[in-house]
């Protein structure tokens, strides 16, 4: 019999594009050599031009899944997508808690925080936003928010890497173990820097900025390479190291698709295997 590689489950919404959610968060797995599970939150209709429209799949289903995956499979490493709204923000919080995912628990848990299109745009309500700040951060091993997504959750408006620092700090304050705020967003920096805080240092990870629009998926592709190491036990700074080099040859790998934005691509792994 072969072992059992490690298990990350990914709760968030399904991209009938393939370039982002679930999708992205799937083929990452694989590409990164772990089982990949899901707790589908919401369906899109969307392809490489937007989102336009979708459908919230019942906070107690979203739950259950959680819950069915965790006590027969085990899950050792989870992470967040879109969540949607509030009620389902509360239904994962409650059935991570009931699975020892999170913080106080024994499976790391990585928020990324989809609050922002690729646009900029409010993505979740207030209301929504007010759950992820007290339910989800202070669960969190790691939040890994885009810069919009720091607008949104602190009032931060960051254009600098000085601001980029503030925002940590005020991330941090919000409850999670650790934050990495992403840099793709600033687009006056000749780099993509991310910064990684814990609290008392800060490491700085820049990586290149390519001149490409194709970018659709790589938050959750860079949250869902971060997971696969966690659950291999590496601790968060070693991960997200490796999360920080997987994305980058995922953006350079990237590709179009359709007429409007192509998502980047973990393909680039299969090639050098």
């Amino acid at each position: 019999m072969n072992e059992t590689p490690p298990r990350v489950l990914t709760i968030a919404g399904s991209d009938s594009g393939g370039g982002a959610g679930l999708q992205a968060d799937l083929r990452t797995l694989f590409a990164c050599g772990v089982h990949g599970m899901t707790a589908v939150t919401a369906i899109t209709v969307q392809n490489s031009l937007g989102v336009s429209g979708f459908t919230e799949i019942p906070p107690e289903v979203v739950a259950a899944q959680i819950v069915a995956v965790a006590t027969d499979i085990g899950v050792n490493a989870a992470k967040t997508g879109m969540l949607a709204s509030a009620a389902i923000i509360e239904a994962v919080a409650e059935a991570c808690d009931q699975v020892h995912i999170g913080r106080s628990g024994t499976t790391p848990f990585v928020v990324d925080p989809v609050a922002a299109s690729m646009h900029g745009d409010q993505l979740l309500t207030d209301q929504a936003l007010e759950a992820v700040r007290t339910l989800l951060f202070p669960r969190a091993t790691l939040v890994t928010p885009n810069l919009d997504e720091v607008r949104l959750l602190t009032g931060i408006d960051v254009r600098d890497r000085p601001r980029q620092r503030d925002a940590a700090k005020a991330l941090f304050d919000l409850g999670p173990e650790w934050v990495l705020v992403k840099g793709g967003h600033m687009w006056s920096d000749p780099e993509c820097l991310d910064l990684l805080f814990d609290g008392e240092d800060f490491l700085e990870l820049p990586g290149p900025r390519y001149d490409t629009k194709h970018t659709h998926g790589s938050g959750d592709t860079l949250a869902s390479s971060i997971s696969s190491r966690l659950a291999r036990g590496e601790d968060v700074p070693t991960a997200v190291r490796f999360g920080k080099d997987f994305v980058v040859r995922s953006v350079a790998a990237s590709y179009p698709l359709g007429a409007g934005v192509g998502p980047v691509s973990p393909l680039w792994r299969l090639e050098q295997a």
